[in-house]
Formats: C-alpha cells, sequence, structure tokens
C-alpha cells in the first residue's frame, strides 16, 4: 500500500489471477475477460498499480505492459480441464513473492487456491469475483462439477472479501453458506448511438432488419432454442448469430449450422469485436439470449447500453436485469420464444419504448463510471 502524500489517497497494488488474461480481444475469452479488462485498466487510471495472470496462447506476442496494466505470462497446461488449474496454481505461487495488497481471483474454480495466499502471504488480502454457478456448464464431467462444487464453498469461506454481480448469487450464498457476501455489479461503457455500418455492407444486412444473438457457441447458450423459435416466426428480418465455439465444441457449432441450413434467415458471423461487433449491436432490431445458466450476462448488459430490447430466457440472473425494458419467456420453450418474437415483429413501438428503457437502466446502475467507484471502496476498505 501507498499513500499519496498530496491527495493522502491510498494506492493499491491489485493482483488479478484466475483468467485467460486481457486484452480480451487477443485473448478469445469470453464475458470475463473483458470485465477484467475493464477493470485493470480503470483502476490503473485511479492510480493504482494492477497486475493480470495471462497464459500463453492469450498472450502471443508477449507483451509486458497493456494499457498501463502489468502483464504476467506464466505457463500452463492447455487441456480442456487443466487449463484453468494449472494456470492459478502457478499465478498463485508466483504472487506469493510479489509486492501487492490486493490478490483478486476469479470464479469459483480458482477460488480453490485463495487459502495458499491466506496462509502464506498474510500481508495481503484476498478477494474472490463469484461470477456464476459453474458447475452447471454441460462441458464438466461429474468430476468437474463437484470439483466446482467445492469452488462455490471456496469462494466464500477463504476470501476476505467476496464479491458477486448478481442478487441472486448473493441470495444463494446466504442460504446455502449462510455467508454474506457482497453485490457490485458488472459493467459496460455506455456508448455512443452513431456507429458506422461497414460490417453491415460486408455481410449484406440491413439496419434494423435482423435480430442478434451474442455468445460462445456452447450447449448453455442454448442457441438451438433460438433457432428452432426463429424457424416459426413470420417475418423478413434475419437471425445473426455472433460468435464461435471453444475447440473443444466444435460439434456444438456443427450442429447449430445443421440446424440453420435450411433457413436462410439465419447467419452465423463468428466472432466480432471492436467496431464491428459495435456496428453489428448498434444497427440490430433486439436481442435474443437463450441462455440455461447466467452470472450477469456482459452481453444482454452490452445490447440494452446500445437501447436494444432483451428476449431473454427466464433464469433469475436474467430477470434481474430488465426491469421492464425486456421480455422473458420460460426457458427452454421455443413456442413461447417464437410467440414473443412474432409479437415483437409486429410492435416496433413497443420495441422502441422498452429500448430506451434499456439504455437509462444501464446509465444509472450498470456503467462503469459508477461500478469502479463501488469497488476501489470495497478494495480500499480491507487495507486501511
Amino acid at each position: 500500500m501507498i499513500i499519496d502524500e498530496g491527495t493522502k489517497k491510498i494506492k493499491m497494488r491489485i493482483a488479478i489471477l484466475g483468467s485467460k488474461g486481457i486484452p480480451a480481444s487477443t485473448a478469445h475469452g469470453g464475458g470475463v475477460e473483458s470485465y477484467i479488462e475493464e477493470l485493470a485498466v480503470r483502476l490503473v487510471e485511479r492510480g493504482h498499480r494492477v497486475s493480470v495472470y495471462c497464459r500463453p496462447y492469450a498472450n502471443p506476442e508477449g507483451r509486458k505492459r497493456y494499457r498501463g496494466v502489468d502483464l504476467i505470462t506464466l505457463p500452463t497446461v492447455n487441456r480442456k480441464n487443466l487449463d484453468t488449474w494449472f494456470a492459478t496454481l502457478f499465478a498463485t505461487l508466483h504472487v506469493l513473492w510479489q509486492p501487492v495488497d490486493i490478490v483478486h481471483y476469479q470464479g469459483v474454480g480458482p477460488s480453490t487456491f485463495s487459502w495458499i495466499v491466506r496462509l502464506f502471504k498474510p500481508s495481503a488480502k484476498v478477494v474472490v469475483t463469484f461470477h456464476s454457478r459453474d458447475r452447471y456448464h454441460e462441458k464438466w464431467s461429474w468430476f468437474g462439477r463437484a470439483y466446482l462444487a467445492f469452488g462455490e464453498w471456496t469462494a466464500v469461506t477463504f476470501p476476505h472479501l467476496t464479491i458477486t454481480p448478481s442478487h441472486v448469487i448473493q441470495v444463494f450464498c446466504r442460504h446455502m453458506f449462510g455467508k454474506e457476501i457482497k453485490h457490485v455489479p458488472n459493467a459496460v461503457n455506455v456508448p455512443e448511438l452513431r456507429v458506422g455500418t461497414t460490417v453491415l455492407k460486408d455481410l449484406g444486412l440491413t439496419p434494423s432488419e435482423y435480430f442478434f444473438t451474442l455468445s460462445r457457441l456452447l450447449p448453455l447458450k442454448a442457441l438451438e432454442d433460438v433457432i428452432h423459435a426463429f424457424h416459426k416466426v413470420k417475418t423478413d428480418k434475419r437471425l445473426v448469430i455472433i460468435g464461435d465455439a471453444t475447440p473443444d465444441m466444435h460439434w456444438y457449432e456443427e450442429k447449430l449450422h445443421a440446424l440453420a441450413a435450411h433457413d436462410l434467415r439465419i447467419m452465423f458471423v463468428g466472432r466480432r469485436s471492436g467496431h464491428e461487433l459495435q456496428q453489428l449491436i448498434a444497427h440490430s432490431y433486439a436481442m435474443v439470449h437463450s441462455s440455461r445458466t447466467e452470472g450477469l450476462s456482459l452481453a444482454i448488459l452490452e445490447a440494452m447500453s446500445y437501447a436494444k430490447l432483451v428476449i431473454m430466457s427466464d433464469i433469475p440472473a436474467n430477470r434481474e436485469l430488465i426491469d421492464h425494458s425486456g421480455i422473458a419467456y420460460p426457458l427452454g420453450d421455443t413456442d413461447a420464444l417464437a410467440d414473443v418474437l412474432q409479437v415483437v415483429v409486429e410492435d416496433k413501438a413497443m420495441v422502441e419504448l422498452r429500448a430506451q428503457r434499456a439504455r437509462e437502466v444501464i446509465k444509472r446502475l450498470y456503467s462503469w463510471d459508477s461500478v469502479i467507484v463501488r469497488m476501489e471502496y470495497e478494495f480500499q476498505k480491507l487495507i486501511k
């Protein structure tokens, strides 16, 4: 901990462990990597020193710094069931020898190593962000699910502070473990709404004439439900599926392509980021989010920040967000989803009204300008 003599403000040294690394675009990561990138950069902008542990494949150029954030790249075992385990173990052992005030683990799996820092580096404070209940992801074996269930316990037992972006997870921890954890939501930047259309021209898309989904192509995202439902909708609008599969999930991507093959309105555009993604979101008609499980979806927040109505599965973590700005349908009910899509197609006034409300919800509750202040406050309370 360093105290700035001019401002008397505490300058913290923070290490972030458990993700693939940053920038998210290079790491080919998901919502967690995007969240960490914004968190780390904004903490640096507020005068703190931040280091993020990266995996070699996520930092192929071997960068040492990114937008003021120190990048520490350590080896891992790049296999589905071993990657995060070894990467977090090596990062944990490395951080024991670093001058840090806060060691911040991302997720319940990485939290299983947090006891090492508590035991062998008592000068540091340990924080865990409980992003989601990862054991419900279909990719895990019974052993993986059991380990992640253990991780849920470690996430609320070993740290000095546990944070969650979801009220649903906050309530779960209270009932399951008798632990009170802090709620600090995920956040997005509130964007300008006027962006270009170059990527639309390249893809042959017309503004406001397509729905979109945005996620990794994983079974837990239930994108087959969206495809089945869209087949039943009477419209000339298109469905644009944004995202790619992890290497071990190409079978699922092939399944989705097969389901969509006879419907020429459905388009797969792969992973998009930066200006391309901004344009695809900004010029869409509405978003569809069919996930079976979430923490607090950054994809939904992003769509809402661009003033887009989101049609979402009615899981508690999704319902927490909408505040009358979106429409929820029963998870897995493709007939209900098709009915909602048809209503949305036919009621443009309702879409515009709810879309504007969505953007206001983001400005009020989920913008980084407000969330970073809350996160910094929670960290500083630990080390005073």
